[in-house]
């Protein structure tokens, strides 16, 4: 005879079993999209890719139109969102700082000009500008020439006090530290290139043109800020190119070892500088002593500029709506730190990470998007211990698309198949010769076991969908899941189902 528990063990299972398939489950509860049942088992069946075993996969699509969620695969669940974690910053810094919006830098002088000499000291105050290059140093000391000045009888200073001196959020792990991805962020700070990764170095070896000789270093933009120790060495052509380009930690010391042959390329790498403050003057020093501008002091890294300091120019950066391209379409991080500051010191009057994270999420709350169920630690999505629901991320992108500001948003976006770098970003190698080939805009997202995509894509009887994809602690690479997620999205026909 049945044990009596075992048998009310039965009915319970069987009931259950029941209910997972009764038809009126809702798709909050099964994932399963409302009237579309076959793309919502298409996205399952994806969803069942070997290499997710064992993973975490967090989808929410919506309606474009409506915002109604029509398919959902555990939205509420929080995750790492890696970079889509730009979404909410650039969102934020839209709304709060305006498509418009630049950054400036300023040259000051304490004390008094008579005839060529500045008796007193000469200030560069920097206020975020991410897009200052070295030419924009060089360009700011012709113009001190042009105003007369030939001799500062003071200091050379440097201020970077518009934001905190915290160089790093909280989360970034050492080894990311000398890397151009997790770049010290400071109110002064050079960018080597168009590219804009502030507070960086381009390090470039070359082969020499004899066999033995040490391989040819040439760092941008040239300083002496940073140390160059070369152990590279040119060989033979038909030997292997093995060089590696890192930044001693703590230190400004950068050592490239290994072999290049002699005919090959070069290799070539971005490392980000310790105390990117320094650089800032230590090109503008440079700057001056080339335009024939003597300065008698000394450099000081760590001043602040006098209230009574006289402006003598400036230099503003690119709008806001520019920079987003460099900042969206190729994920750069230290835009979004920048950013996250700006906000806090233009809001709340003080450029830090806490206060650049209240006005994120405020902005969010206000925009009925739930900060409550998120845990938000940087703006760039470095951090590992940021958490983002795949519904509040899709949501998001639903309530931007009414904003003033939307278009420069949507522009931004990396689009999918385009091989033109400042267009496809970091899709332009991805869903090539697809549905979603130039109709995919969305942002990429990439950590150790995470990765992420969301954006917007037209299905192919024309509906514009919204999608989010965060999938975390997998083992292997799952973009393929993503990408064949947006591909079902835009061969998509909803008529065909009915």
């Amino acid at each position: 005879m049945m044990n009596p528990f075992r048998w009310k063990q039965m009915v319970f299972l069987m009931m259950a079993s029941f209910l997972i398939l009764t038809p009126f489950q809702t798709y909050e509860d099964a994932g399963v999209m409302a009237g579309n049942d076959d793309l919502g088992e298409e996205i399952r069946t994806i969803l069942m890719d070997e290499d997710l075993d064992g993973a975490l996969a967090g989808v929410s699509i919506r309606s474009a139109e409506s915002g109604e969620v029509i398919y959902e695969h555990d939205g509420d669940l929080r995750l790492k969102p890696a970079s889509n974690m730009k979404l909410l910053t650039g969102a934020a810094a839209m709304e709060v700082l305006g498509p418009g919006y630049t950054f400036t830098t300023e040259i000051l002088a304490e004390g008094e000009i008579k005839g060529k000499k500045l008796h007193g000291d000469l200030y560069l105050k920097g206020k975020g500008d991410p897009t200052l290059m070295e030419k924009d140093v060089v360009a700011m000391a012709r113009s001190l020439k042009e105003k007369g000045i030939r001799e500062v009888k003071g200091d050379l200073v440097a201020d970077d006090t518009w934001y905190d001196d915290i160089r790093l959020s909280e989360d970034i792990a050492w080894n990311d530290e000398t890397n151009y991805t997790g770049a010290q962020i400071s109110a002064l700070t050079v960018s080597p290139n168009e590219e804009y990764d502030a507070g960086t170095v381009i390090v470039a070896a070359h082969p020499s043109d004899t066999i033995g000789g040490p391989a040819e270093i040439k760092v941008t933009p040239e300083n002496d800020y940073v140390e160059i120790v070369n152990r590279a060495t040119t060989v033979p052509s038909d030997q292997l190119k093995d060089i590696s380009i890192e930044r001693k930690h703590e230190t400004n010391q950068i050592v490239i070892e290994g072999t290049i042959p002699v005919d090959g390329s070069r290799s070539r790498s971005w490392i980000a500088v310790s105390e990117p403050t320094g650089l800032a003057l230590n090109l503008f020093n440079k700057a001056l002593e080339n335009e024939g501008i003597k300065v008698k002091g000394k450099e000081v890294v760590d001043g602040q500029t006098p209230k009574a300091a006289e402006v003598l120019l400036s230099q503003e950066s690119i709008p806001l709506e520019e920079l987003f391209i460099p900042f969206m379409k190729i994920s750069n991080n230290g835009h979004a730190e920048v950013l996250l500051k700006e906000m806090g010191k233009v809001v709340h009057g003080e450029g830090s990470w806490d206060k650049g994270l209240e006005v994120v999420e405020d902005f969010l709350n206000d925009n009925s998007v739930d900060a409550d169920t998120m845990r938000l630690r940087d703006g760039s999505g470095m951090s590992h211990v940021n958490m983002v629901p795949a519904n509040e991320i899709s949501n998001l992108l639903y309530k931007v698309k009414n904003k003033e500001w939307f278009p420069a948003y949507w522009e931004s976006l990396p689009v999918a198949g385009n091989g033109e770098r400042f267009v496809g970003g970091t899709l332009r190698y991805r869903m090539n010769d697809t549905a979603a080939e130039d109709n995919v805009r969305a942002k990429t997202g990439s950590l150790t076991g995470v990765t992420s995509l969301s954006g917007y894509v037209t299905s192919a009887d024309g509906e514009e969908l919204i999608f989010s994809i965060l999938l975390n602690n997998y083992l292997g690479s799952v973009k393929d899941v993503e990408d064949d997620i947006a591909v079902t999205l835009a061969e998509y026909e909803k008529n065909s189902e009915e």
